[in-house]
């Protein structure tokens, strides 16, 4: 890891929980936590374990799973070329406000400043401000809009990190 992806990745200190790196062999398990996550939200659309599958294999591609007693969160994302993007990040619903979004997250953004990502980039529904927040607070800003990119017609807001520093909510 080169030193500048060093600086810019997060100290998972402040944040809860344990995760660990999955692959293919999690297929339905992600998609159980996918559906858990996201299927009671305005618009929220549910990946199946063929869709993780297919995620799964494409170039540069990794998943984690945060436990506590048993599974509590996800992440999906892939790093290619320099740059990383968060293709599904989600903390079960009974779960959230306590810590487990900023530690997979703080994982997520390790892991891509190990395979040398020089930014991470991201969509997040505007109607979810919670998910919004964590993101803002660990250095994403947004640098774009998808207009009516999800089934209910709202908007995907495009964030993106730079691993200057001030990705993961610290500065050099």
């Amino acid at each position: 890891m080169s030193e500048q992806a060093q600086a810019a990745a997060p100290s998972a200190g402040a944040c809860a929980g344990k995760v660990d790196a999955v692959g293919v062999e999690a297929a339905n398990l992600l998609a159980g936590l996918h559906e858990a996550c996201f299927s009671g939200q305005e618009g929220g659309e549910t990946w199946d374990s063929q869709a993780f599958l297919r995620l799964l294999a494409l170039p540069g591609a990794f998943a984690g799973v945060l436990r506590r007693e048993s599974p509590a969160a996800f992440v999906l994302a892939r790093s290619l070329a320099g740059e990383a993007e968060i293709l599904a990040l989600g903390v079960l619903p009974a779960l959230r406000r306590q810590g487990l979004g900023c530690r997979i997250l703080a994982w997520t953004l390790n892991r891509a400043a190990a395979m040398d990502a020089q930014a991470v980039f991201l969509e997040v529904s505007e109607a979810n401000p919670g998910a919004a927040a964590l993101y803002r607070a660990a250095g994403f800003r947004e640098v774009g809009r998808r207009k009516a990119y999800y089934r209910d017609g709202r908007a995907a807001l495009v964030l993106r990190c730079d691993m200057d520093g001030h990705c993961g909510g610290r500065s050099s």
